[in-house]
């Protein structure tokens, strides 16, 4: 007689099945592992210990990496199982702080919370959860892994409000395979908190992180200064002819698409940041309609879609180019295994070098995969 796959995909009983639980201290995270722990598994949580908010950035009422260290540990114990804090700073500085910081330095904008997932929670955490013995890793993020024809398929959230699936598109078919979402196929926020009352967590009431985690108040350049002292050099915002309308106070101030703040009044009409110069120490700007952009050439694609990414010339997808913007009609079509590029069906604006582009099949919720925009226009 065959045993019945449990809720974890697995032929065996909860109680013989391994997970690791990685708790950031959350709301999410520490639903996932009572959930799992009520269910029977054999639960042990971790936590990573990435940054010293003191030490590293000097920041005042900042959300403490030791309060979620703290929250997360009161949670194992409650519900009696294992956790482990596990010091990844050195690990996560190399990996995302300075890239984040050399990147902002060269014009783009870096979206450090997917390297994050890459670099560390999927690639060295993952390890670990392996040298643990562990059956599989589960995590709190709103994204479903769905079981396909051809494997596992990584599918959006199923609360549109709450998908993660643009921060996750580099996520590879083999850490897919060992990755278990709990909470992707609950229809809303208010779920999982019921859930966290119902479990008696003492972070049932915890606010959502809104930031960046190692930049809590949102002023990236304040922490650019202190990673990279001279970061801030003043220089010229010029015109896309390459007339100087004013003075700026540095590159890193400045974000593609931004229109206030800029200093330069009496025009007839508004500017926007069309490209950052940061070679030059230049701010170029421009009308609105400078900012259509219609080709987006990506690199370091992942591909998650059937067969190969080069079996095709062309796929049809849709293409999501800011976390905060709907996936809309697009033409993928290879340059390599790893490049490609985008042809967005209507133009966007502030499409900026930095910033991932994430792909899913069309009236689908799947994830085709992503890329890294690494240029303009």
């Amino acid at each position: 007689m065959t045993q019945e796959l449990n809720s974890l995909g697995f032929a065996k009983p909860p109680a013989e099945t391994r997970v690791i639980v990685a708790m950031s201290g959350g709301v999410d995270s520490s639903v996932v592992a009572a959930l799992l722990h009520e269910q029977g598994y054999d639960v042990i949580g971790v936590t990573l210990q990435l940054y010293d908010h003191g030490a590293a950035l000097a920041k005042k009422g900042a959300c403490c990496a030791g309060r979620d260290i703290h929250d997360a540990r009161r949670v194992a114990e409650d519900l009696g199982f294992p956790h482990y804090v596990l010091d990844y700073e050195n690990i996560f500085k190399d990996a995302v702080i300075d890239e984040f910081a050399d990147s902002y330095l060269a014009g783009a904008t870096p979206v450090p919370c997917i390297r994050c997932n890459e670099r560390v929670k999927f690639r060295d955490l993952l390890q670990t959860a392996k040298d643990l013995e562990a059956d599989c890793m589960a995590t709190g993020h709103y994204i479903q892994r769905i079981a396909g024809t051809t494997g596992p398929e990584l599918h959006a959230g199923a609360d549109p409000q709450r998908d993660q699936s643009y921060f996750l598109f580099s996520t590879t078919p083999d850490q897919l395979d060992y990755l278990r979402f709990p909470l992707g196929h609950l229809a809303s926020k208010a779920e999982t908190r019921a859930l966290a009352a119902k479990y008696g967590l003492m972070v049932a009431d915890k606010p959502d992180s809104q930031d960046i985690c190692f930049v809590p108040d949102g002023n990236y350049a304040a922490v650019i200064e202190k990673l990279r002292p001279n970061a801030a050099d003043p220089g010229e915002i010029v015109d896309m002819q390459g007339n100087v309308l004013g003075q700026h106070r540095g590159v890193i101030h400045y974000t593609i698409g931004q229109r206030r703040g800029l200093g330069i009044g009496g025009l007839d009409t508004p500017l926007y940041v069309v490209r950052l110069d940061p070679d030059r120490r230049q701010v170029v700007v421009g009308p609105k309609e400078a900012l259509a952009t219609r080709r987006v050439p990506l690199r370091e694609l992942n591909w998650l879609g059937d067969g190969k990414l080069t079996d095709r010339a062309e796929w049809e997808v849709t293409a999501k180019v800011r976390s905060t913007r709907p996936p809309r009609p697009a033409i993928l079509r290879p340059v390599s295994e790893t490049e490609a590029e985008v042809e967005l069906l209507t133009p966007e604006e502030g499409v900026s070098p930095g910033q991932a582009c994430v792909l899913y099949q069309p009236d689908s919720s799947r994830v085709l995969g992503g890329g890294w925009i690494w240029r303009g226009h």
